[in-house]
C-alpha cells in the first residue's frame, strides 16, 4: 500500500498543487490546473480511510467521526506544509491536500504591485477583504501582507484562522 508520505513527496516532485484522494479512482495530482491520475492502484474505501488518518490526530479523528468533514494542516519535514479537507462522499472517506510553502512569498512573487501591498500594509485601522475563488492566491497574498507588516513595525499580530497555514517567525 502507498503511504501519504510517499504522494505527498510525489506531488512536490512533480510540482502538484494538490492531491485529490477518491475511492474508486488512483490518487490524482493538480498540475497547472489539471488533475492527472498517479500510476498507483484505484484507491479502496479502506487504503483511503488508512491514508486519511494517518495524517490525523486522536483528536482529529474524532471530531471527524462526529462532523464527517475536517479543515487541517500539518507538515511533514523537509518537504512542506499541507492544508487539508477531508469528507465524507457517497459513504466513503475523500481528502484533498493542497502544498503550502514554506517560505513566504513577497509582493513581486505573487504578482502584486508593491506600491498597492504597501499601502494596504501601512493602514492603520479598518477593514481588508481578500477575496476569490479557490487557487486565485488569497492565502499566499495575506502571507505576504502579514510577512511585510511583522518586518516593517513592531507590535503583535493576530491572525484569525482554521487551519493555521502560513507559520510566520518572529522579526
Amino acid at each position: 500500500m502507498v503511504s501519504m508520505e510517499e504522494l505527498l513527496h510525489l506531488m512536490v516532485q512533480r510540482r502538484g498543487s494538490d492531491l485529490h484522494l477518491s475511492v474508486g479512482a488512483p490518487p490524482k495530482i493538480r498540475v497547472d490546473g489539471d488533475l492527472v491520475d498517479t500510476e498507483h492502484d484505484i484507491l479502496q474505501p479502506e487504503v483511503t480511510k488508512k491514508l486519511v488518518y494517518s495524517v490525523l490526530t486522536p483528536d482529529q479523528v474524532a471530531k471527524f467521526e462526529k462532523s464527517l468533514e475536517i479543515d487541517f494542516s500539518f507538515g511533514v519535514a523537509n518537504l512542506g506544509r499541507f492544508r487539508t479537507n477531508a469528507f465524507m462522499q457517497r459513504g466513503t472517506i475523500g481528502a484533498v491536500l493542497r502544498v503550502i510553502p514554506f517560505e513566504v512569498l513577497d509582493f513581486e512573487e505573487i504578482g502584486m504591485p508593491r506600491q498597492v501591498c504597501e499601502w494596504i500594509c501601512n493602514l492603520q485601522k479598518g477593514l481588508v477583504l481578500c477575496t476569490g475563488a479557490t487557487g486565485s492566491g488569497k492565502s499566499t497574498t495575506l502571507a505576504s501582507i502579514v510577512d511585510y507588516i511583522n518586518q516593517s513595525r513592531q507590535g503583535h499580530i493576530v491572525t484569525i484562522e482554521d487551519p493555521i497555514e502560513f507559520l510566520h517567525r518572529n522579526k
